[in-house]
């Protein structure tokens, strides 16, 4: 069982400003979390930040804080009625990069503590959050200190992943020069399990390159099979595949697997609004999004926002000109890390989109229509040849995740949020990834919900 630990960038920050307010002294603070429950791995997804109030600690110096479980008190309802799990963070000023004695006589008793509050069990944990933003942590559950967390991920406009006990610096000034493109890439994506909804156009090209980086695991969806028209444009995908109509998902499986690096593959032959699809998606570490649906886009960005993952969607748009030509060859990408504007608040889709989409199930003639018009918009055409235009979008949105994690750009990732282009005019465009209060913030680190993601038909799927 493997257990990992995600918070946006904006809890990040609003931790390190408490923990460390500039006297030297160690400050705690508690964790709201909710979680993903696996079969092999467990999630605790951070909702809120409370601090602990300076004067309700009864000791605070550089080597020590001391403060009472009665703090809880005022959110105990709340972590009741949302079967949430908690995490106790505090402050190393001095910069000591493990436990120490007083931590273990402190966590004991807040281990013991936790399971005479919650008797099933329920996972919590206890974190150290260095001067430099590295953070540390350690299960608490059934009244003991339980082994380290696997790796806390920090989600925002720069991705942060800290991994076990291991005592290295974090947010290192050199990271782009003895990382980026080399052994430093292969090490953390190795590590990493990604998930990549819709295996066609895009997300086949998606998938080569995150697969020839060395992803470690992969989570697949995608219900559809391998047909003729579409050979010229799904990487890897041969003749004998469309005649047998083999699920796409695993065309993508197999080419992974021929590399040969014992990777890890789920294949999903689904739509992303499944039950159990859903669940796959949120233990991965980040998701891509190579649909063309509204609502397929929308479901991803809500998974994102629930679970706290980097979501990386890619979208292309051509249109005819009317006259035999093509009038709009472009592309977008749009990095989403909860707490960022969504995909609706951006204008990528529309709600009115998305409702049309699901009406549309139950009118197959019209569907069929407009999956024949998704690529290049008013010109009936099933075998467009758009793989050049895929490939482009496809490698901006990979090295648009490569950016997160390792800082490469001359500029902030937090004005990239949107990088448009226009190969018409030879163009990219790049957009700030602003914050918001929209309609995903209050779902932000739910986690497991009944029903899933606040949905009744994923309820009635169940």
């Amino acid at each position: 069982m493997k257990t990992f630990i995600r918070m946006t960038g904006f809890n990040h920050d609003s931790l390190a400003r408490h923990l460390f307010p500039g006297d030297g002294c160690e400050a705690a603070a508690l964790l709201v979390c909710g979680r993903r429950e696996g079969n092999d791995v467990t999630v605790l997804t951070v909702r809120r930040v409370i601090p602990i109030p300076y004067e309700c600690c009864s000791v605070r110096t550089p080597v020590c804080v001391q403060w009472s479980t009665e703090t809880l008190d005022d959110f105990m309802a709340e972590i009741w009625k949302s079967s949430a799990s908690v995490i106790k963070v505090h402050s190393h000023p001095t910069g000591f990069n493990r436990f120490s004695d007083l931590d273990d006589a402190s966590d004991g008793e807040l281990s013991t503590s936790f399971d005479c509050l919650w008797e099933e069990g329920r996972m919590h944990a206890s974190a150290v959050l260095l001067p430099n933003g590295r953070i540390f942590a350690r299960t608490l559950q059934h009244g003991r200190i339980g082994p380290f967390v696997d790796a806390i991920m920090v989600v925002g406009d720069d991705i942060d992943i800290f991994r076990g006990s291991e005592s290295k610096s974090g947010r290192e000034d050199d990271r782009r020069n003895r990382q980026a493109f080399g052994e430093g890439t292969i090490s953390m994506l190795k590590a990493l399990r990604v998930a990549v909804i819709g295996c066609s156009g895009t997300g086949s090209v998606v998938i080569e390159q995150l697969a020839r980086l060395g992803v470690g695991a992969f989570v697949l969806v995608d219900p559809d099979h391998v047909e003729s028209k579409n050979l010229n444009r799904i990487v890897n995908a041969t003749a004998k595949d469309a005649e047998f109509e083999v699920p796409k998902v695993e065309v993508m499986r197999r080419m992974i697997q021929s590399l040969g690096r014992g990777q890890e593959v789920i294949p999903l032959k689904t739509n992303l609004d499944d039950p159990d699809a859903v669940r796959r998606v949120a233990e991965c570490d980040a998701i891509f999004g190579c649909v063309d649906g509204a609502e397929g886009r929308n479901l991803a960005n809500r998974i994102a926002a629930y679970y706290v993952q980097p979501y990386i969607d890619v979208g292309v748009s051509l249109a005819a000109d009317g006259v035999g030509g093509i009038s709009t060859v472009a592309g977008a990408v749009n990095y989403y890390a909860p707490g960022h504007q969504s995909l609706i608040e951006r204008g990528a889709i529309t709600q009115e989109q998305i409702s049309a989409e699901e009406l549309n199930r139950t009118n197959p003639e019209r569907y069929e229509q407009l999956k024949r018009q998704k690529y290049i918009q008013g010109v009936d055409e099933n075998r467009p040849a758009v793989i050049s235009v895929n490939m482009f979008f496809a490698a901006l949105a990979v090295n648009e995740f490569l950016a997160r994690i390792h800082r490469f750009r001359n500029m902030s990732n937090g004005e990239c949020g949107i990088i448009r282009g226009d190969l018409c005019e030879s163009a990219l465009f790049r957009e700030p990834g602003q914050g918001s209060t929209g309609h995903l913030f209050k779902e932000i680190g739910l986690g497991d919900q009944l029903p899933l993601l606040g949905r009744s038909s994923l309820s009635e799927r169940q």
